[in-house]
């Protein structure tokens, strides 16, 4: 049980995490994690990997490989990022994020280490760095069947790329990062397709001509066996149903027809089917048809096309590329009834914003941006004058606090409601740190609407 002086205790392993390089400052290489590993005594080679890179899709996908190897009872170790609310959840074991007192326990056992790969590197252990080892510590201190992991931002340089994976998966690469992963999506795709290994099995989404030959030359330098979509594996059947979908799949080694998938959005129905393909391709046989159908009805995505709230209905999304946007807005056009969407966006600053604003405009009838409290969130003003570019003066607002911009947006949508036949609803998007906020704050308005 937490008692409130391990809560203390938390707060003081998160701040000095925190004061670590952050995650949007990148020293690209593998050396200090290597070496940290490597000190630790390689928990990250004591349990089998499925490693899943990518641009968009990646957290989804690994919740349902998740619930699949959970039916299938394995003892599963999830490690996915960033996090919504608490960096507890970026360390999953067994389905749940990883309690208060086991994450105190991981970074006492590793915490002089870290200190010791910091005094012998002119570049410290980032943030992203120490988490990567605690959850391999915590893997193998809390001995795990299967550890799912998801990269972080990169590929060949990862710090989760020190893993030795059984299956690599490659989700839908896209311009994202260019500072840091390259100009193109040639030179992306090149560096996403670092964590593929030797003899392992590769399970790769749909990609464009380019990213699919780059991959496809990697799998054959390492001696892979590849299971791509469309080919291998396909999604063949999608229909919409309430709250979420019912789906078919050809998978790797059978079909599985009628299965219903609690998510809005045909890409989700794209991740079902690579997550079944990378359990498949893991266990090197078909699944049970009620054990797949009874997976997929268990998974949730938080911060995904979350529903949050009712009357009115609020819809958080992580989206933060126009690749992420452009599926929002079809999902949005095509499985609700909407007749206007009040969207709150926050952007961080190193994105495509006019991309992201030129996928959201079709289906936004009014826009209030706004930031959050992230230091790489993109100031408001800065972001004002690219909608206004996009969406106009007439269906633009601006709102500096979230807090202020979602009452806004909720009081509007309301307002509409109440005179007309229709359904407004408010959409918060832009990024995960966000939604992750929209999450909290539309907590403390339920809170205050109870009597």
């Amino acid at each position: 049980m937490t008692t409130p002086e391990d809560l203390e205790v938390l707060k003081i392993i998160e701040s000095a995490l925190n004061k670590r390089w952050p995650e949007s400052q990148i020293e690209p290489s593998l050396d200090r994690i290597s070496a940290l590993v490597d000190a630790l005594g390689s928990p990250q080679l004591s349990f089998p990997t499925v490693h899943i890179g990518g641009t968009n899709g990646k957290t989804s996908t690994s919740r349902m490989v998740d619930a699949l190897f959970t039916e299938l009872e394995y003892r599963t170790g999830r490690f996915t990022s960033p996090h919504l609310e608490s960096f507890l959840e970026r360390i999953s074991i067994k389905g749940s994020p990883i309690s208060p007192e086991a994450l105190i326990a991981t970074y006492n056992d590793i915490a002089l280490y870290l200190d010791l790969i910091d005094s012998r590197s002119t570049v410290p252990i980032s943030y992203f760095e120490a988490l990567t080892a605690l959850a391999f510590v915590a893997f193998a201190e809390n001995p795990v069947d299967i550890g799912i992991i998801e990269v972080g931002m990169g590929g060949d340089w990862d710090a989760t790329n020190v893993v030795a994976s059984s299956v690599s998966v490659l989700m839908p690469i896209g311009l994202d990062h260019t500072e840091y992963l390259g100009e193109t999506i040639e030179e992306i795709a090149s560096t996403k397709a670092g964590i593929i290994k030797s003899e392992s099995h590769v399970v790769l989404a749909a990609q464009e001509p380019e990213v699919a030959r780059i991959l496809l030359a990697k799998v054959l330098e390492k001696s892979a066996i590849p299971y791509r979509e469309g080919v291998e594996f396909a999604l063949t059947r999608r229909d919409i149903a309430v709250g979420g979908q019912l789906i078919s799949i050809r998978g790797v080694h059978g079909e599985y027809t009628d299965i219903y998938l609690p998510l809005h959005g045909a890409h989700q129905a794209t991740n079902a089917a690579i997550a079944l393909a990378t359990v498949e391709a893991f266990v090197g046989l078909k699944l049970d048809d009620e054990l797949v159908r009874s997976a997929f009805a268990s998974v949730i995505s938080p911060g995904r096309l979350e529903i949050l709230h009712r009357d009115p209905t609020v819809i958080i999304d992580a989206a933060h590329n126009p690749h992420g946007a452009k599926a929002l807005a079809q999902t949005l056009k095509s499985e609700f009834d909407f007749e206007s969407i009040f969207c709150v966006l926050g952007i961080l600053g190193e994105k495509d914003v006019l991309g992201v604003l030129n996928a959201l405009e079709p289906v936004v009838d009014r826009l209030i941006v706004t930031m959050s409290d992230s230091p790489r969130a993109l100031p408001v003003e800065e972001l004002f004058e690219s909608a206004l570019a996009v969406f106009g003066s007439e269906r633009t607002f601006s709102e500096a606090n979230l807090n202020s911009a979602i009452t806004y947006a909720m009081e509007q949508a309301t307002l509409i409601n109440q005179v007309s036949d229709g359904v407004s609803a408010v959409v918060i998007t832009g990024s995960v740190v966000t939604v992750g906020a929209a999450r909290v704050a539309l907590k403390k308005i339920e809170s205050a609407q109870k009597p």
